[in-house]
């Protein structure tokens, strides 16, 4: 297999959409609609074959970089075969993986599954019946068969806080590593993609009636505003889900462990309390041992 040239893997959350956009809106840049194939991951995409992912990228021109972004495949112990699939297929790929503050990903992740539908129940309850909210957040657990399989040279961490305070200086550090040779731009007036920012609950339906521009101008024309407020209201998120102090400080235990090792990996101390600070003030690499490890 020739394509990719490398792959977004994740984590779920942590703005790899927006990434995927602003590097499909350079020159010399093809990444894949769709932008998520999962092909490593999912059982039913990779019986597709090889042929089908391949086909994929044959909307990129000659001397293109392709790229696609799969956030299941860094999504263990629920998809435990993509490392070895991807192994298979690919000789060595560029891999990016971009990483966000391990309880503000949590939060976000919760939003999007309640707003699918997936998960019903407040937030406490949900962290100790669903283990992908802590398991996604585990960074270091992530990594640990893609270091293996493909070495620290060939992964790329990326901090979606960095990206917030300084987006240009990232996609070049991103684009750097994947070999691009052109002038790239980070594009301002794209809006993030793929935030929960509304938080309102989907159900049967809902692209029809609610995103459609024709039932949205009937909608206006017979339905009463406040009867469209009452209805916006029941099927919204009225705040931010909020997590108890017992489960936090739970949680902060196990993500600082986890925050220990990715920490000794990228040569610094790493923890819930010094995350944000340590990734937005620095440009974090793998240290020189961490690829003797």
């Amino acid at each position: 297999m020739t394509k990719p040239d490398f792959i977004i893997m994740g984590a779920m959350k942590s703005a790899t959409s927006t990434l995927h956009m602003q590097l499909a809106l350079q020159p010399g840049i093809f990444m894949t609609t769709p932008k998520e194939p999962n092909y490593f991951s999912d059982d039913e995409q990779y019986a597709k074959g090889d042929a089908w992912y391949e086909s994929l990228f044959l909307g990129a021109k000659e001397g293109d970089l392709c790229g696609e972004s799969s956030t299941h495949y860094t999504k263990l112990p629920d998809y435990p075969f993509a490392v070895d699939r991807m192994a298979k297929s690919l000789t060595s790929p560029k891999l990016i993986y971009v990483m966000r503050h391990p309880v503000d990903r949590l939060v976000s992740h919760y939003i999007h599954q309640w707003t699918q539908n997936i998960f019903t129940c407040d937030i406490n309850a949900a962290i100790d019946q669903y283990e992908e909210l802590t398991a996604y957040s585990c960074y270091a657990r992530q990594l640990a068969p893609y270091f293996e399989r493909f070495g620290h040279e060939n992964i790329l961490p990326v901090f979606n806080e960095a990206i917030r305070q300084n987006p240009q200086a990232q996609l070049q550090r991103v684009a750097d590593f994947i070999g691009y040779q052109g002038v790239v731009t980070w594009q301002e007036d794209l809006a993030a993609q793929n935030v929960s920012g509304e938080r309102i609950k989907a159900f049967t339906g809902y692209q029809w009636l609610v995103e459609s521009s024709a039932m949205t101008f009937l909608r206006r024309a017979l339905v009463p505003q406040s009867i469209r407020n009452r209805i916006k209201r029941s099927l919204t998120m009225q705040k931010r889900p909020e997590i108890n102090e017992s489960q936090l400080k739970q949680l902060t235990v196990l993500f600082d462990t986890d925050l220990a090792f990715l920490g000794a990996d990228l040569g610094i101390a790493l923890s819930c309390e010094n995350y944000k600070q340590a990734v937005i003030s620095q440009y974090l690499n793998w240290s020189l041992e961490s690829g003797d490890k």
